[in-house]
């Protein structure tokens, strides 16, 4: 069985990759490429991830699992956390 893929800071980007690319993901999300572009440039998943509102990191590892990539959803969230800002 193949090492399942274990995120690092800054890793949506490899992640949508592994899922199939921006316009898999945003469809298997229900958002639109230019919504899965954000969250790839910004490193982040969108708020609503951690509030319990949607489960994306779940919906882009399970792409990824069909493509034969293993993606550990709960490593995605948590290297894909909003970061905090100064103020």
């Amino acid at each position: 069985m193949e090492t399942p893929f274990t995120c690092r800071e800054g890793s949506v980007a490899e992640a949508v990759d592994l899922a199939g690319g921006a316009i898999a993901v945003a469809k298997a999300c229900g958002k639109s490429r230019q919504a899965v572009d954000k969250w790839i440039r910004s490193d982040q998943l969108p708020r609503t991830e951690y509030t319990g509102e949607t489960r994306y990191a779940e919906v882009i590892s399970e792409l990824a699992l069909a493509r034969g990539k293993h993606l550990d959803p709960v490593a995605l969230r948590a290297n894909a956390s909003p970061k905090k800002s100064a103020a």
